[in-house]
């Protein structure tokens, strides 16, 4: 059995102990389980993984060392963090290496804080000594984590030991230090070696080339190659950089080619990662499409770009066809695939990954709980998204600014500060991400002084540097509320110059409050910085449109035409049942258009009897009344919510989702349907969510 495993049959291994335990009279031992279980891991078989664990049980053999640590591997091996858990606390006697396995297996599965808590146990509970493998197996987890001070704490450990001595465990260091981007100390770190090796030199390229330091990396590259050290598929890895240098890139993959390195599942699950950063995902799927042996985590890169760069039903399908695969999804790849549910709205598609995560061990993992808590907040049910808030045993820093940025989402500012406060008072250090979330829910609650205090005391109390984003959220918090010459001189004494998105925030205040005049100097500005943005172009046109000046929001227009600047197609999206349409505006290709369009017109009717006079100013105005009534009548958001009138029960919630911002003369029929048909709509635009009821906003208006 164990030449069967060692030489890569683990199939034939099952089948020999298979036969050992139905064909024969021998008894199997530890040993014979040992083998089992390390056959059934290195085949993926789970299944068979269980019985064999199963039967050790009933033969007594459980609580053996060596067998317990390979069956706690093969839980972990296979996700099964609860069930590899149960298997350690259940051990009588624990050694180091059952003590290494907990370590290594909770950080390959991306539950760092759980490694760090085993090694804290380790250290201040148990009798077991360290040795130098606990630390190369705790390392990464407090690298992920950036725990800086835990790390040096470990270093100091490490050296007073002796077990900084090891080649193995310096290179540990080296990779947890360029973590936490403290880069100054690698070559103090790598002058300790006496032979530097190729892993050493690897973690140092690595170090370098995710800092963004590439020159440097280069450099010891060549540095490498000149000592005679034998390069391998980890340092192409370690050379590919995180962001930028597209070149760069291709001349890597070019060597990894030539030199066969494209056959290690590393290298091209780095490629395909790297791709997918500089947004050519064409070369990440080629890369990932003619990878030999595909792993996990090459599944999951590909999945991880789809979603990173917007294009959700891609990720969705490459999920459903990972699922026909050998592999099983992991905390990362529901992580992944929850984002790109909440991305495009699809609250049944998120409902059925949460139903494939529910009573697995996933459900326990603060990545994936955190995940779901944002995929519901995105797909309109915040009370969900709190439900699970308020069930999460333990949170961290990302779920309290998910929970916090939801209801700034759906405009609860109130409850984001309140959230905000349970955070402080728990003990948890708010992050400069933290604050951002934050600001965002004092502007779309208009609670300036709330968010006044917020950033000074993000800026005085915890010293943190306001990035641009801060600022936006300040001149928009200003704006909104219409102080507009505030939030001018706001942006103006800025450190840090403005750049567009600051100044397209106070244009957006502008067109709220009428104020064309500012509204004309801020376009100036980013015409000035960003003159290929057509939305600046159409903001300024609606502004002069708004206020009755015809002719200059045509020559805003023709500016813009005369650049071929074209604005992105706006889209509906309703889900009836689990199945998704899609409207554009005076689309004619739904299989039931005719009954939608009657639906309008009755609708219409009943809208005119109320008092109804459509806002047509920011419509073209090369065109007569009526003709400008009908384009905005049309507009993807009310095609979409007539639909749902007539695909669903009377009294059934509509949700739609739609990329652009709602215009205003949608927003008002919104309010008034949902009077008229006494119906709750919840629309989610490029902005926040809307909830409608009884001819009111959530959004006051103020959106």
């Amino acid at each position: 059995m164990g030449g069967f495993s060692n030489n890569g049959s683990p199939r034939s291994s099952l089948s020999l102990f298979s036969h050992l335990r139905k064909s024969t009279d021998l008894v199997p031992n530890s040993s014979t389980y040992t083998y089992a279980i390390s056959a059934a891991s290195a085949a993926r078989d789970e299944r068979a993984g269980r019985v064999v664990h199963g039967q050790a049980v009933v033969d007594g053999f459980d609580s053996e060392l060596r067998l317990g640590s390979n069956i706690v591997n093969m839980y972990f091996k296979f996700s099964r963090v609860d069930d590899a858990r149960k298997v350690f606390d259940r051990m009588p006697e624990r050694d180091s290496v059952l003590w290494n396995t907990m370590l290594s297996g909770y950080g390959e599965n991306e539950m760092y804080e759980e490694s760090v808590q085993v090694f804290r146990d380790l250290i201040n509970e148990s009798s077991t000594r360290f040795d130098s493998t606990t630390l190369l197996s705790v390392l990464p987890s407090v690298a992920e984590l950036q725990e800086l001070r835990l790390g040096m704490v470990i270093h100091s450990l490490a050296t007073k030991t002796g077990c900084y001595s090891h080649d193995f465990v310096r290179t540990g260091f080296i990779s947890l230090y360029s973590k936490c981007g403290k880069t100054e100390v690698l070559r103090t770190l790598f002058r300790d070696f006496c032979r530097p090796d190729v892993v050493a030199y690897n973690a140092m390229i690595h170090g370098y080339t995710s800092n963004g330091e590439t020159e440097r990396s280069l450099s010891l590259f060549k540095e490498m190659v000149l000592s005679g050290t034998r390069l391998n598929s980890s340092t192409v890895v370690s050379l590919i950089p995180v962001s930028g240098h597209l070149m760069l890139v291709y001349a890597i993959h070019c060597y990894s080619l030539k030199s066969g390195f494209l056959s290690h599942e590393s290298v091209p699950t780095a490629l395909t990662t790297v791709y997918s950063k500089l947004n050519e995902m064409e070369s990440a799927r080629k890369v990932f499409n003619e990878s030999p042996h595909k792993s996990l985590a090459s599944w999951n890169a590909m999945i991880s770009g789809y979603t990173q760069n917007g294009l959700t039903e891609d990720a969705i399908s490459l999920f459903r066809e990972m699922q026909k695969s050998e592999f099983s999804p992991n905390p990362i790849t529901i992580t992944c695939i929850l984002s790109a549910c909440a991305q495009l709205g699809t609250l049944s598609l998120g409902k059925w990954v949460h139903g494939l995560v529910r009573g697995t061990d996933f459900e326990s993992s603060i990545y994936v709980s955190t995940a779901l808590i944002g995929m519901y907040a995105k797909c309109g049910s915040i009370a969900e998204a709190r439900r699970l808030f308020d069930l999460m045993p333990k949170r961290n820093e990302v779920t309290w600014n998910t929970m916090i940025s939801g209801y700034g989402l759906h405009g609860h500012g109130h409850d984001a500060l309140s959230i905000f406060s349970e955070m402080l008072n728990s003990g948890v250090a708010p992050t400069p991400v933290t604050f951002l979330c934050g600001l965002y829910a004092c502007s779309h609650a208009g609670l300036v002084k709330e968010g006044e205090e917020m950033f000074n005391s993000m800026v005085h109390r915890y010293g943190f540097e306001p990035s641009v984003k801060h600022y936006a959220c300040m001149v928009d918090i200003l704006g909104r509320a219409g102080h507009l010459q505030r939030a001018l001189q706001f942006i103006e004494a800025m450190p840090v110059e403005a750049d567009p998105s600051v100044w397209q925030t106070l244009l957006g205040a502008c067109r709220i409050h009428k104020d064309t005049n500012l509204a004309r100097t801020v376009s100036e500005k980013l015409f000035e910085l960003d003159p290929d943005n057509v939305g600046y172009h159409v903001l300024l046109s609606n502004i002069h449109s708004a206020d009755r000046n015809y002719p200059q929001a045509a020559t805003v227009r023709q500016a813009a035409k005369k650049r071929k600047l074209a604005k992105a197609p706006g889209y509906t999206l309703i889900e009836i049942g689990e199945t998704p349409h899609v409207f554009t505006s005076g689309d004619q290709s739904h299989p039931q258009v005719k009954a939608i369009y009657e639906k309008l017109e009755e609708l219409e009717g009943k809208m005119r009897e109320a008092g109804y006079q459509p806002e047509t100013e920011l419509a073209l105005h090369d065109v007569e009344e009526e003709e400008r009534e009908l384009m905005v009548k049309f507009h993807s958001e009310r095609l979409a919510i007539a639909f749902g009138l007539i695909a669903t029960e009377p009294g059934t919630e509509i949700r739609i989702i739609k990329n652009l911002r709602v215009c205003l003369d949608c927003h008002t029929v919104t309010k008034l349907i949902s009077k008229i048909t006494e119906r709750v709509i919840l629309v989610r635009d490029a902005n926040r969510f809307h909830h409608f009821r009884d001819g009111v906003c959530s959004c006051g208006d103020y959106w």
